[in-house]
């Protein structure tokens, strides 16, 4: 697990999360720990083994 600050995609706070980066491509949810809307969290590890976090609102 490795800690990210990121802003919230809603309410624009910086919050900090755990991403779980094991070596997998993930999509999952998680609420904003400030406004309680949800965050599409999409974590993806290309060929050079290299981990990359987006995250998106729940509308886009």
């Amino acid at each position: 697990m490795e800690e990210h600050n990121i802003d919230c995609p809603y309410c624009g706070e910086s919050i900090s999360v755990l991403v779980d980066s094991s070596g997998e491509d993930q999509r999952y949810y998680e609420d904003c720990s400030v406004c309680c809307r949800p965050i599409l969290f999409e974590v993806c590890e290309d060929m050079a083994g290299s981990t990359s976090l987006s995250i998106k609102r729940d509308d886009e």
